[in-house]
């Protein structure tokens, strides 16, 4: 458990992403795929299920044993909460209400995030723009680890650690690679998520809170289905930065791991993403891919040759303020 993996820097490249060539080659083959962009009419009413779910598991869970608490809050409501994330994800594409109503979009993302129990969706939204933009981009893709997460998460004990410890670095690792303003929405995501919490403490107490920010935080470390964080870009086959998944827990992750495609074109529903697979099978089929989350994590923990810096980097000749 002590052996550190083999890489000591990230893969460096000076090619632009593969996804721009792609999505142009595709539109160009199948033009029909532009009917696919626009907004998802069903995915307001999934997720305004999933957040009444979770408010009724917190009146179930007020008078619980706090081992019973924890286990519902890793068993259950973290995946709600994991899967939220992902509906937060696609939110931020403007897929739920469609790009002429953002401030609509915005808003009922703030609704989606109210089960995290901690301010999430308007940050979230601010730097996924940059890892689209910008993918690999050196100080602007805050998706990328830090030197010293890549130093220091180094042997397979550590890198259970750093799974563990995931939530936090996606946390705070902006606010030392790119810090941005704080905005209003931000400020405005901050005040109704404390005021929600504060009212769901005031009638059931401390426990459901603890079950919703303590479920986040499990679910979105070491968890099953936090194997897509790293199955998405992390480099498993050298040269290769996106990877899919099309495997059963698609079906609870609002299809984020058809992440290639999703990349092609990030302005495609999730729901529908499986689509522009089929149209276009002949771009993704020869794709290295992957069968499952848990063996993702597995070969992250004990292969050598993968880690927090197994990513692939790039220079943007851009200023960052841009």
């Amino acid at each position: 458990m002590g052996k550190a993996v083999g890489r000591w820097d990230f893969e460096w490249v000076y090619n632009e992403q593969p996804h721009t060539w792609r999505r142009k080659e595709i539109l160009a083959k199948y033009p029909e795929i532009k009917s696919l962009m626009g907004h998802d009419p069903q995915l307001k009413w999934v997720v305004s299920g999933m957040v009444l779910t979770q408010l009724l598991a917190c009146y179930m869970v007020h008078e619980l044993s706090w081992k019973w608490l924890l286990f519902w809050a890793y068993a259950f409501g973290g995946c709600i909460n994991h899967s939220l994330t992902l509906a937060i994800h696609d939110i931020s594409h403007n897929v739920a209400f469609g790009t002429k109503r953002a401030l609509w979009n915005r808003l009922f993302a703030m609704f989606a995030n109210l089960p995290i129990g901690l301010p999430y969706s308007a940050s979230f939204k601010k730097y996924h723009i940059d890892h689209h933009r910008y993918l690999g981009g050196d100080g602007l893709d805050v998706d990328i680890p830090t030197d010293l997460e890549g130093w220091f998460f180094c042997t397979p004990a550590r890198k259970v650690v750093w799974l563990f410890l995931q939530p936090l670095f996606y946390a705070l690792r902006p606010l030392v690679v790119n810090p941005k303003p704080v905005t209003r929405l931000e400020m405005l995501n901050a005040v109704v998520q404390f005021v929600v919490d504060i009212i769901i403490y005031y009638f059931w107490g401390l426990k459901p809170i603890v079950y919703l920010i303590s479920g986040s935080i499990l679910c979105m470390g070491l968890h099953p289905i936090s194997g897509h964080f790293i199955a998405e870009h992390y480099m498993f086959m050298k040269g290769h930065e996106t990877y899919s998944y099309y495997g059963p827990l698609n079906l609870i992750t609002f299809n984020v791991g058809y992440h290639m495609e999703h990349h092609d074109f990030p302005s495609i529903p999730g729901s529908k993403l499986p689509e522009v697979k089929r149209i276009a099978a002949e771009y993704y089929d020869s794709l290295p891919q992957h069968t499952s989350w848990m063996r993702v994590l597995w070969d992250f923990v004990f292969d050598d040759a993968i880690g927090p810096y197994a990513r692939i980097k790039r220079q943007y000749k851009l200023d960052k303020k841009e």
